[in-house]
């Protein structure tokens, strides 16, 4: 059984870090900017990672594993954070495993309360859930998920495409779809149009879960440290010139 697991998720504007202790406390330690804001991923990750720690009463010494959000999300968070989990893995020497943050955010709502979630007639997320992450751009990561199978791959998409390809799908039946994500909160009304149910904005099922980061990374396989890479989905914002 993995001993203490310490997860990572930059891939918003956000910076989030837990610690799972095994039979024991689960930790999630967050900075989350305000709206006009900037990210602070660089000044908080580290931080928040000793205070997590220190919360949970543990030690890197107990530490197993490192598991980290691999995006799609913002390039220079998605960097800085896998970076940061690469360099513990080898300054620890700790396997290190890599996870969808868009999985994370989707599976997130099972940490959410049914208030948080704004589900009509029902506690429970029954239907499909659509993560959604705000791309800029005018666009959108998003895939779907639903009974921890995925449903629709990960990809990029203009809120009008998502809601196009979302309102030829009726295969969830009576039980809403529920759309999570900063991107669902910026294109609610688009994706409400194509039959979505999503949360206020201050629900909790926004946020991508650093603990559930961190649960999804459990019981899967590591992988080499330098084999660990960013999904971005796309090119970056800024590129260097072709030769």
């Amino acid at each position: 059984m993995p001993g203490v697991i310490v997860g990572i998720d930059t891939s918003t504007r956000a910076t989030a870090v837990s610690v799972l202790v095994p039979n024991g406390r689960e930790v999630e330690r967050r900075d989350d900017p305000a709206a006009s804001g900037q990210p602070r991923h660089a000044e908080s990750l580290q931080p928040l990672l000793e205070q997590a720690l220190e919360q949970a009463a543990a030690t890197w010494a107990e530490v197993s594993r490192i598991v980290v959000g691999l995006g799609p999300g913002g390039f220079t968070g998605l960097r800085l954070g896998i970076a940061t989990a690469r360099a513990l893995s080898q300054g620890h020497g700790l396997p290190v495993v890599g996870v969808s943050s868009l999985e994370a955010l989707a599976r997130g709502v099972e940490l959410a309360t049914p208030k948080e979630l704004d589900l009509p007639g029902s506690p429970e997320v029954a239907g499909p859930v659509l993560a959604v992450l705000d791309a800029r751009r005018g666009e959108v990561f998003a895939a779907m998920y639903r009974h921890h199978r995925t449903t629709m791959e990960a990809g990029v998409f203009t809120p009008s495409e998502l809601a196009d390809r979302l309102a030829g799908r009726r295969e969830w039946g009576r039980s809403p779809m529920l759309g999570v994500g900063d991107g669902a909160i910026r294109f609610r009304a688009e994706l409400e149009r194509a039959g979505v149910a999503v949360p206020s904005d201050g629900s909790r099922a926004h946020r991508v879960s650093a603990l559930m980061v961190a649960r999804l990374g459990r019981a899967r396989e590591p992988v080499d440290r330098d084999a660990l890479l960013p999904d971005y989905l796309r090119e970056p914002d800024a590129v260097p010139p072709k030769p």
